[in-house]
């Protein structure tokens, strides 16, 4: 047992496992404090560090890529004291760090973990539901479902859609980043068949972001726990979910364009949800209006995610998941 306590925090390592507890401090980041306590398996760990400044140090965790779904929602834009792997380090307290650091080391080295990148996710993300208030919008997330509901300042652009709800299922990618300088950051919500990128500022699927601390770092929180719930990165699917992404999600979650409505539009055809008003209708083919094949690609893709937890939690073997997998597919091309 190895167990560092300084006033930034405590972790403990058993040999297993890295448990990380944020300080109380004041100045403990706000993203760190509501993250809270965790625990990081000896599996995600890459390499751990300790850097001697002339006062004290700080200690340092690199995880694998692709096990956490904080740092992989937002894409190492962290500022370094929102990072829960990073630990400030009393002058005191010196050779407990660097005690620490061997005993992980060794552990890594008898365990003969890899330090390369993984194919699924080996931390559960923040817990559901959450709350996050960014410059334009309020965004929940309840483990299924996105909603957004915008702020009386969010632009003219934003305000014409409405209030918008984004399924899993109508989900390619949640994407965050932390504001920099005069440049806006944003919380993202890509969708199948959404090309167009606007500025956050006109994207009715973001919510903008101009400092993070006044976010309160719950907007990472948030990204972090819709992307473990979507298909891992590298997890060999993003074929599958393509392909039925037209039949699967509903067509008001994956707009072919980010057109406003129009200044001209009926009254009775006011927004309601997703759809804004005077937008083109999405042409239908029997294959996309067809109830009977919507629900079978729906349905596929649903077994998909299901199996990828199943072998994330260890409930299959990678034989059964490849084998299972590969019978959905070709139901899911028999069916498409």
């Amino acid at each position: 047992m190895a167990e560092l306590m300084v006033r930034d925090g405590t972790w403990t390592f058993d040999g297993e496992v890295i448990r990380i507890v944020p300080g109380s401090e004041r100045g403990v980041h706000k993203l760190r404090r509501y993250l809270g306590e965790f625990t990081v398996p000896l599996a995600a760990v890459a390499k751990i560090a300790y850097e001697p400044a002339r006062k004290g140090g700080r200690l340092r965790l690199r995880l694998r890529d692709g096990a956490d779904p904080l740092l992989q929602a937002t894409g190492g834009s962290l500022p370094d004291d929102a990072s829960p792997y990073q630990l400030a380090v009393d002058p005191g307290r010196v050779d407990v760090a660097e005690y620490f650091v061997d005993a992980v080391r060794q552990a890594l080295t008898l365990e003969q973990i890899p330090d390369g990148p993984t194919d699924r996710y080996l931390l559960p993300g923040p817990p559901v539901p959450l709350t996050a208030a960014g410059v334009d919008g309020i965004a929940t997330f309840d483990g299924e479902r996105v909603h957004i509901e915008w702020r009386w300042n969010t632009s003219e652009t934003k305000r014409q859609w409405g209030p918008r709800d984004f399924t899993l299922t109508g989900l390619e990618a949640v994407e965050w980043q932390a504001p920099s300088g005069l440049e806006s950051g944003y919380l993202r919500f890509r969708l199948y068949g959404a090309a167009e990128q606007p500025a956050p500022d006109r994207d009715p699927n973001s919510l903008e972001l101009w400092g993070f601390k006044k976010e309160s770092g719950t907007t990472a929180l948030l990204a972090a726990a819709v992307a473990v719930r979507l298909p891992h990165p590298s997890a060999g699917l993003p074929q599958a979910r393509t392909a039925g992404t037209l039949a699967a999600a509903p067509a008001t979650e994956a707009p072919a364009a980010l057109a406003p409505p129009a200044d001209n539009a009926p009254a009775s055809n006011a927004p309601t949800g997703n759809t804004p008003a005077g937008a083109a209708p999405v042409a239908t083919t029997p294959a996309a209006t067809a109830s009977g094949a919507a629900d079978d690609h729906d349905a596929l893709l649903r077994r998909l995610r299901e199996l990828g937890e199943l072998r994330r939690d260890g409930i299959l073997t990678e034989e059964e998941f490849t084998a299972t997998k590969a019978a959905v597919l070709a139901r899911f091309h028999t069916a498409g």
